[in-house]
């Protein structure tokens, strides 16, 4: 069997999804997840240009060898465009692997370690009160795992609360532009632990309770803001601060017991190392489209548990619904597995172009046993949404300075 061609497929239902398609000369296909929000062309550029013609011809299950050959085989090596096109790859191949077999790809990494898939939730509000409600209403739908927040008072808008807006294109206006927003650590700090004070005097002990920092503390503000949170026993505080310097993450776990997540923007083994042999963080949220796919990914999944970290994979709404099918699989094998992000269903329009059997209930998913990863692409489908250029928003402090998005 060899690969006979490879697709790179961009639609946007809602938002931009870059998706890898590997057809083999035997008909058997596999499926990948390619999206860098905001970045979406220069990884379509990676890929049609650089890596799709070194794999034609190529043997689809020598998935190490491949792997290694696209990690290795460079000079330039890691960075967010590069392990997202590996990623793509992989879990494409991934997904032919499981369907040669006929099995799905958990059993393909040996197993189920569970029933089922615990998720968190996220709870979003214009004020603490509407938070809260909203939490109340997503623990009603069976949800034990909910992160919170809330919009910050005097700031004009608040990550996460997007307001009337439905998404970031929204915010973008006629000119797709990356919209500014302010940022307050003084102001943030009042809010954040006001929410999760009335959280616990609302909800009690039993609900686990999570909340986004969106690294935008330096490193002793967010060892403060830990230290402040103790009381209302947070399941984990994530992305307390950048970990560019991961020494920073020292400075905060020696002032706090809260349990700390990060990894989202992670690449490799290498951004999280020692974060994790070191034990300054307790869960690591690394993406199996940002961190070199199933094969990355649980190279950082098993380094972890050597530890006792536990995985946390990324699930924001800039992931598709291939990305959620490979954290699906990685989430029932993995022993060390915590907790996975859910961002909600997915819109009509991504339900008609990505189409699955992965199913959630009562606040946790359960995975399809297809073969391979379980995900199919509606080529004709995602034709009627055409890429549109979007960005995240970018940061300033109120005096103007750039800061931490």
């Amino acid at each position: 069997m060899k690969i006979s061609e490879i697709k790179v497929l961009v639609t946007c239902p809602g938002r931009n999804f870059v998706t890898v398609k590997i057809v083999t000369d035997a008909g058997v296909y596999g499926l990948g997840d390619a999206t860098i929000n905001g970045r979406e062309q220069a990884v379509i550029a990676c890929l049609n240009e650089h890596v799709v013609p070194c794999l034609i011809d190529r043997d689809p299950q020598d998935i190490e060898d491949i792997w290694q050959y696209l990690y290795r085989g460079v000079y330039w090596r890691r960075g967010p465009i590069g392990m997202a096109a590996i990623a793509a790859i992989d879990m494409a191949l991934w997904d032919i692997k499981g369907k040669i077999a006929g099995l799905p790809v958990y059993q393909l990494l040996g197993g189920r370690s569970r029933k089922s898939v615990t998720l968190y939730a996220h709870a979003n509000g214009e004020t603490i009160d509407e938070t809260l409600e909203n939490a109340a209403a997503l623990m009603d739908q069976g949800f034990k795992a909910i992160r919170l927040q809330s919009a910050i008072p005097g700031l004009p808008v608040t990550y996460g609360v997007l307001g009337e807006q439905k998404d970031y294109f929204e915010l973008q206006g006629n000119r797709p532009l990356p919209p500014e927003e302010e940022w307050s650590t003084k102001k943030y700090y009042k809010l954040v632990v006001e929410l999760f004070k009335k959280a616990r005097e609302k909800f009690g002990p039993d609900v686990h309770l999570l909340h986004d920092v969106h690294s935008r503390l330096t490193p002793i503000e967010a060892a403060r803001l830990s230290k402040l949170l103790e009381p209302y026993d947070l399941m984990f505080l994530e992305d307390a601060c950048i970990a560019e310097n991961q020494d920073s993450f020292k400075l905060v776990r020696n002032h706090t017991v809260t349990p700390l997540a990060i990894g989202e923007t992670f690449n490799s083994i290498w951004d999280c190392k020692e974060l994790i042999q070191n034990q300054w963080i307790d869960y690591i949220r690394a993406a199996a489209t940002h961190a070199g796919g199933i094969t990355g990914l649980r190279r950082i999944i098993d380094f972890a548990a050597i530890h006792d970290v536990k995985s946390a994979p990324h699930g924001a709404p800039d992931l598709s619904p291939i990305c959620f099918a490979a954290h699906m699989h990685l989430d029932s094998w993995a022993p060390n597995f915590g907790i996975q992000e859910y961002s909600g269903a997915v819109n009509e329009q991504t339900a008609k172009i990505f189409k699955h059997a992965h199913e959630v209930n009562d606040g946790t998913a359960f995975v399809s046993d297809a073969p391979g990863l379980g995900v199919d692409f509606d080529e004709e489908a995602a034709a009627e949404y055409p890429y549109k250029r979007s960005y995240l928003p970018v940061s300033r402090l109120e005096d103007g300075t750039m800061w931490h998005w």
